[in-house]
């Protein structure tokens, strides 16, 4: 089957956070763990290859990505592909200064060289860097650890 390639999906958010502190939280493991995810041997650095696993419905999901763009303060990228399955993709976190805030692009695209299963729905990714974007980080930034009750 010919997958034809999909719209990148893009979600922004603005924060009243300056760009030093999104950018830290974006890009530190210590701060990503507690909003995101914990990410095994991920630094900002282009070539560092990391990992994370969930687990869904009984499902594990092991995620494999690698760095392709740093620009600090600015911009990172990395692929993202889960071990076992076809298909890859590309995650790009871009940052703005906005008054005293930031305003933050996300865009994952390639999602459509995932398999054509339920788990990989394009809506399940729109959920989950929704809830990300518009809950759990701009709850790390508040001062509040999200993922608390999950690190018990």
């Amino acid at each position: 089957m010919n997958k034809t390639k999909s719209e990148p999906l893009v979600i922004e958010r603005t924060y009243s956070a300056p760009v030093e502190v999104v950018w830290k939280a974006i890009t530190n493991p210590d701060d990503m763990k507690r909003w995101y995810f914990a990410l095994v041997n991920f630094k900002p650095e282009v070539g560092c290859e990391f990992s994370f696993v969930v687990a869904h419905e009984g499902v594990t999901y092991d995620h494999r990505c690698k760095v392709t763009e740093v620009i600090p303060l600015r911009k990172i990228a990395y692929t993202w592909r889960y071990e076992g399955q076809p298909g890859d993709s590309l995650v790009t976190w871009e940052l703005f200064p906005e008054g005293g805030g930031t305003r933050l692009r996300l865009t994952h695209e390639g999602l459509e060289t995932f398999p054509a299963l339920p788990a990989y729905a394009r809506k399940n990714f729109e959920e989950g860097w929704t809830d990300f974007l518009g809950r759990m980080l701009p709850d790390f930034l508040a001062g509040k650890n999200p993922r608390a009750d999950e690190q018990a």
